[in-house]
């Protein structure tokens, strides 16, 4: 089965590059590549710009009450870096240690 999948896999391939090169290769794909062109400026541009505006303009949510679980938070041993209890990412508004939130400086 998979030998008979690589055979059309190869055989699609080959014939798909012999077209293309048959029929000159750059004039078909100018299309192509002006319709990308468009929805890149005209779609994807304006799409991270608008992710963008809603991460900076986004209220801050007020971080929830620390209830210490017992299957939460677990540290049989220390990270690798720092004084050892928080994470590689640690953010001290949102992540927990073990014993509650830090005290925020602000």
């Amino acid at each position: 089965m998979a030998a008979s999948l690589t055979t059309l896999a190869r055989r699609y391939i080959s014939t798909t590059l012999r077209n293309a090169s048959a029929s000159g290769g750059g004039a078909a794909h100018d299309g192509g590549v002006k319709q990308w062109k468009m929805l890149s400026f005209l779609v994807a541009l304006p799409a991270v710009a608008l992710c963008m505006v809603n991460a900076f303009m986004a209220e801050h949510e007020a971080r929830p009450e620390f209830i210490a679980y017992e299957h939460l938070r677990l540290r049989t041993k220390r990270f690798p870096w720092g004084e050892g209890q928080k994470s590689l990412f640690h953010n001290s508004h949102a992540n927990a240690l073990p014993d509650g939130y830090e005290e925020d400086e602000h």
